[in-house]
């Protein structure tokens, strides 16, 4: 691993399957949208092969192009509406209730002591709402980008600019788990850190893909951040002193 030369001063988190696990909430209401219009239930590697090969961050797309293949044609708009039926629940109650947020207690407070953190996801704003006021409602990120703030979805990072723009003359670093985030970063020049999870059945291919892309390491749990954040720190102390 090559550390980058120097320690962030603001750390970008994506949201799903980095601080948020959601093999049963996002991927599973995936799986029963298509069902609901196809009758056929689709399997968890066909919709990582999807992710795998980028251009699918955006959930609902992905839902309407898996229903499509299947020779059904349904509106998109509707697709959305089941979508979020079954993902939000009629109050609150739906598979937006099987996430599993990820950092340990008081990780992303020992970080904001010493860094700024930031979101860029691909989540709508209420839904990000939801989850980081049920999970995270005293962490400050500063900012939070969702869809509706971008003209350009990942892989494009129109998000990554936005943040740049507030912080200048900072250092960032990005965390995130596809294709579509190590592009971003790629593309807005801010080194990237991959996230794959072990209890995924291609945690490895997923690792190499990402660090293919550009990741300059692969975390299998974000709490290993803070030893990561801690090494760079050392790192930089030491450039300073021995430039």
């Amino acid at each position: 691993m090559v550390v980058p030369g120097s320690s962030p001063d603001v750390l970008v988190f994506d949201m799903d399957g980095v601080l948020v696990e959601v093999t049963a909430s996002y991927r599973e209401a995936i799986r029963e949208t298509v069902r609901h219009f196809t009758g056929d239930l689709v399997s968890h590697e066909t919709v990582q092969d999807f992710k795998d090969q980028g251009g699918w961050n955006n959930d609902w797309l992905l839902s309407h192009r898996l229903i499509t293949d299947r020779g059904k044609l349904v509106e998109y708009g509707d697709v959305v509406e089941y979508f979020n039926t079954i993902f939000l629940g009629e109050n609150g109650d739906g598979l937006i209730l099987r996430e599993k947020w990820m950092p340990q207690p008081g990780l992303l407070q020992r970080l904001s002591e010493r860094v700024t953190l930031a979101i860029f996801t691909g989540r709508a704003k209420y839904e990000a709402d939801v989850t980081l006021g049920r999970y995270a409602s005293e962490i400050r990120f500063q900012p939070i980008i969702t869809d509706e703030c971008v003209s350009n979805p990942k892989p494009a990072p129109d998000g990554l600019y936005l943040i740049r723009e507030q912080y200048p003359d900072k250092h960032i670093w990005y965390l995130g788990d596809t294709i579509d985030d190590a592009r971003s970063a790629q593309s807005a020049g801010v080194p990237f850190i991959g996230v794959s999870m072990p209890h995924n059945p291609r945690h490895s291919e997923i690792a190499k893909l990402l660090r293919d892309f550009g990741a300059f390491t692969v975390l299998q749990d974000i709490n290993d951040l803070e030893q990561l954040v801690n090494t760079s720190n050392r790192a930089g102390t030491m450039q300073e002193r021995y430039p």
